[in-house]
């Protein structure tokens, strides 16, 4: 028997590969299904089954592709409906597997249709449990992603999700590993831990929100204290998941076309294309095409591209380090961005050869900054609960992810500096504002992180984040 996590850390998503006796299963499959397929391969097996915990929010699934490849069928669990053929699954139903057997447990809470894959060895012993997004590694699921489709209050969502953890999870042995659909990093929880593999019997110990004696009005209370609104592209990945999407293989062949620069700039003129560029945000910010905004790939790409870029249709043009121009299209198909026309071939350096005209952000050391007269205009674009819990005294916080909803509320004639922890996400806010005509925002280098370790800044009181409890 083969048991294989496969862990992407731009989703902090994990997918499963079992394998025994020559069959194979894959649970939750990312969007791109080639790796699922040469594992197989590998092992000389063939996919049985493809297993979905649920309606995935933060990705769209290889499901509909990894089933028409092989033919296994896609399966949920009770009271799923799905817009293509599918299986759905009873409460406890076992699925032969080689030797081993994998059995259903619907766990709703979650979402309604939420289920669990108890694989069962060839002695008949429990053995690991595949949760989704019912049980993480130091949290539960969150239960107000699925109000709306469950037409139910996030407490009667929690309330069920109780009942499916006292009754369904807890009385398996404690011997059991988990294996979450995610872990620390994914907007799916609030208090995940960067383990990604645990035995119950540890989570029993740790996990507040199985804590022996915990009653069900505490659950309530504690589960949906301290939760962030979702990402705005979270309902949109549901549908693509509930409905089907084009192949993979077809978003990547219209994705995959080279550009000169002189085509290239024709076609980022049509005002309704995106350029977007993928590169280190310290080198962007040193120069870039006008109008481009900065999504860095070697950070949480993705979720970010997915929560920013309010139309999953919206026509993009990519700006990329070389030989990155297939990563960047994958990982924005993951999230549902199947909209990529084209790529600047040989990269930002071909438009600079060709002397075409080159922005640029202006940037300031933390040092620098704490030497300027007071007062500054300070803007801290980290998230809420990262604000709340310690900011320099005097900034304003307009996180991120809301910028869409706020960006109006800043005077583009007044000069902001502008922070986040590192300086990742600031230079996406400084970018994305700078396409829409803000020309005084000025970006500070090493953000927060660099700030509280300097005795020139004074700081609010730090404060434990309510998803640290």
């Amino acid at each position: 028997m083969v048991i294989e996590q496969i862990y992407t850390g731009c989703l902090a998503q994990g997918a499963y590969y079992i394998e025994s006796d020559g069959e194979a299963a894959v649970i939750d499959p990312l969007r791109e299904v080639k790796p699922y397929l040469a594992r197989a391969a590998r092992s000389g097996a063939n996919i049985r089954y493809v297993f979905e915990t649920h309606f995935h929010a933060d990705f769209v699934s290889g499901h509909v592709d990894l089933s028409r490849l092989t033919g296994a069928p896609v399966v949920y669990g009770p009271s799923a409906q799905p817009g293509f053929d599918a299986l759905v699954a009873t409460d406890g139903q076992v699925f032969p597997l080689g030797k081993v057997q994998i059995k259903l447990l619907h766990t709703p809470g979650h979402t309604m249709e939420s289920a669990s894959y108890l694989l069962i060895d060839e002695h008949g012993t429990p053995t690991a449990l595949f949760s989704g997004d019912t049980l993480f590694i130091g949290d539960v699921g969150r239960p107000d992603l699925a109000q709306k489709a469950a037409g139910l209050t996030q407490e009667e969502l929690a309330g069920i999700l109780y009942d499916s953890l006292q009754n369904t999870i807890l009385p398996l042995p404690d011997d059991v590993v988990v294996y979450p659909g995610h872990g620390a990093g994914s907007a799916c929880g609030k208090n995940m831990s960067r383990e990604t593999t645990d035995t119950l019997g540890h989570q029993k110990a740790v996990n507040y929100a199985l804590r022996k004696g915990i009653t069900r009005d505490e659950f309530i209370r504690e589960v949906t204290a301290g939760l962030m609104p979702p990402p705005a592209y979270f309902p949109l990945n549901v549908q693509l998941n509930k409905q089907g999407y084009d192949s993979f293989d077809a978003v990547l062949d219209r994705a995959l076309r080279p550009l000169d620069a002189l085509a290239f700039e024709a076609a980022s003129q049509d005002p309704d294309v995106l350029v977007l560029d993928t590169r280190r945000p310290d080198v962007f910010v040193a120069g870039f095409v006008p109008g481009a905004i900065n999504i860095g790939l070697k950070g949480s790409f993705a979720p970010w591209a997915g929560a920013l870029i309010p139309d999953l249709k919206q026509r993009i043009l990519l700006i990329t380090d070389i030989d990155t121009e297939e990563e960047a299209i994958t990982r924005l198909a993951r999230v549902g961005l199947d909209g990529v026309e084209g790529y600047l071939q040989g990269g930002f350096e071909t438009w600079k050869t060709a002397g075409k005209a080159i922005d640029s952000i202006a940037s300031i050391t933390a040092g620098a900054l704490a030497a300027l007269p007071k007062p500054q205009h300070l803007l801290d674009v980290r998230k809420q609960n990262e604000f709340n819990s310690q900011h320099v005294l005097g900034a304003e916080n307009m996180p991120l992810d809301t910028i869409n909803d706020h960006f109006s509320e800043l005077d583009s004639r007044q000069s902001y500096f502008v922070h986040c922890a590192g300086g990742y996400r600031s230079v996406i806010f400084i970018s994305i504002l700078q396409a829409r005509g803000y020309r005084h925002l000025i970006n500070v280098q090493g953000g927060f992180d660099v700030m509280k370790k300097m005795d020139t800044f004074a700081l609010s009181p730090f404060v434990c984040p309510t998803s640290m409890l």
